[in-house]
């Protein structure tokens, strides 16, 4: 998930980087996005229920252990992301061993939306701060020169933001099924919600950086070799996301057979109907584009 444009200089590993095995390229590709360091958060939400706290803050602190160790082992820097998981399930660990039961109990009950509500002002701090935790993985896989462009800059910046909205949406689904339902774990505001958002967010990233090149290279009159995309490519994810719910509501049963069936129909003649949109406005895009040519 790199949120630098790909096939530009922004996007090309620094120069040194031996050929990778196909295996050693997706861990390398995967240590080097946000969602590496989103992980522990996950397995934190799939372990936690009623009983089970002790267990998730212990595997979700274990994960963040191996990825700040895989982090140096690579001779990476290490992620601000990444140093605030170990300190998050630290702290979670440690309630969990020496908390008294009433404490674990409320843990239970109210752990997701403290997670939801650390990610969000994780996120937010970063850019209130001036630097956009985003930043550390686009290094990653971005010659050094360009580091402190301001295109490169600034669309870390919005990309940041964009995993604050996908945090916040979380947040508020998680605090509605708390709240409001008084069920954290709602197959709706537990976990279909709180999913599309970091989806959301994952497909900003991958979307935004050649987006936002393309259009800086039509203000600016640079020579660019990027083609045109339209809005559209950043909501493509939609119609397997319904598939994916209608599946998921069949075998949790939160579904009836009927409405689960008309979910799966339309998630997955949605993705048909999606792909030729997308094909017809990137051609019309491409179509009123002016004239390309290779980058100096």
């Amino acid at each position: 998930m790199s949120n630098a444009p790909e096939n530009s200089a922004a996007d090309r590993p620094a120069s040194g980087t031996g050929p990778e095995s196909g295996a050693r390229r997706v861990l390398t590709a995967f240590l080097n996005s946000p969602f590496a360091g989103m992980s522990p958060w996950i397995v934190m939400a799939l372990v936690t229920g009623p009983g089970r706290f002790e267990e998730a803050a212990a595997s979700a602190l274990a994960l963040s252990l191996l990825l700040v160790v895989g982090t140096h082992r690579r001779g990476s820097s290490f992620k601000l992301l990444e140093l605030f998981d170990v300190a998050y399930f630290a702290a979670m660990a440690g309630l969990a061993l020496f908390a008294s039961a009433g404490v674990i109990g409320w843990l239970e009950q109210w752990g997701g939306e403290m997670t939801n509500i650390a990610l969000v002002a994780f996120a937010l701090g970063s850019i209130i701060v001036r630097r956009p935790f985003t930043l550390q993985y686009a290094r990653e896989t971005t010659e050094k020169e360009l580091w402190t462009s301001p295109l490169f800059l600034r669309i870390n910046y919005v990309i940041t933001w964009a995993w604050v909205v996908g945090f916040a949406v979380g947040a508020i689904s998680g605090a509605v099924g708390d709240l409001v339902l008084d069920d954290s774990n709602n197959f709706w505001t537990g976990w279909i919600i709180q999913i599309g958002g970091i989806i959301f967010a994952v497909s900003f990233t991958e979307f935004y950086p050649d987006y936002a090149t393309y259009h800086a290279a039509l203000r600016e009159g640079w020579l660019t070799d990027e083609t045109p995309q339209s809005m559209l490519h950043l909501f493509d994810w939609v119609p397997g996301y319904v598939l994916a719910i209608g599946i998921a509501g069949l075998l949790t049963e939160e579904l009836s057979a009927v409405a689960g069936i008309i979910v799966i129909v339309v998630g997955a003649v949605g993705i048909k109907v999606f792909r030729q949109l997308t094909t017809a406005f990137d051609a019309r895009l491409a179509q009123t584009a002016p004239g390309t040519s290779t980058k100096a």
